[in-house]
């Protein structure tokens, strides 16, 4: 039982979709770790910097301004907000996160129009259809060779297409 189960289990994970399916589950954690990387030390920095030296990951609602820190001091960041048991909205956060969404999205999109042209490209370079050795019977309908000087189902006489009739020489 227990030998099935696992050989069941290898067939299914062996399967091509599943290891594309993995590959790209792990492609893309590495690909979020960059761009997280990307807006958190190159894009919001320079943006901060022309906001007045603004840094996003401390921006923040203080909900609960009663909470101070010990010596009655008040949060000047999200983390002394946070360690004085202050409940608080961190907006800044939340920009760097949706700027980070934002472009998985966009390079996803690209990766995708990149893909479909490329799509689009082998079905234009199909290969021109074979050209078919049949024709119709044209007393029964038939399916018969165009070489055919006699249909094999209602045996009339026909043409052959493309060449002349052997009656005709």
């Amino acid at each position: 039982m227990i030998k099935s189960f696992f050989n069941e289990f290898k067939t299914f994970a062996m399967r091509g979709n599943v290891v594309d399916l993995a590959v790209g589950v792990i492609i893309g954690a590495a690909f979020g770790k960059i761009v997280t990387s990307l807006v958190n030390d190159i894009v919001m920095p320079p943006i901060g910097k022309l906001l007045g030296n603004v840094d996003f990951k401390d921006l923040y609602w203080n909900l609960d301004p009663s909470k101070t820190l010990d010596g009655g001091k008040v949060p000047q960041s999200l983390d002394q907000a946070r360690e004085a048991g202050a409940a608080v909205i961190a907006y800044g956060a939340f920009i760097n996160i949706l700027i980070d969404f934002l472009l998985v999205a966009l390079c996803v999109f690209l990766l995708v129009k990149v893909i479909n042209k490329l799509n689009r490209k082998k079905e234009t370079e199909a290969p021109a259809p074979v050209e078919s050795k049949t024709r119709e019977c044209p007393y029964c309908l038939s399916e018969i060779p165009k070489a055919a000087s006699r249909c094999s189902h209602c045996t009339s006489e026909v043409k052959p297409v493309g060449q002349a009739s052997p009656a005709n020489g």
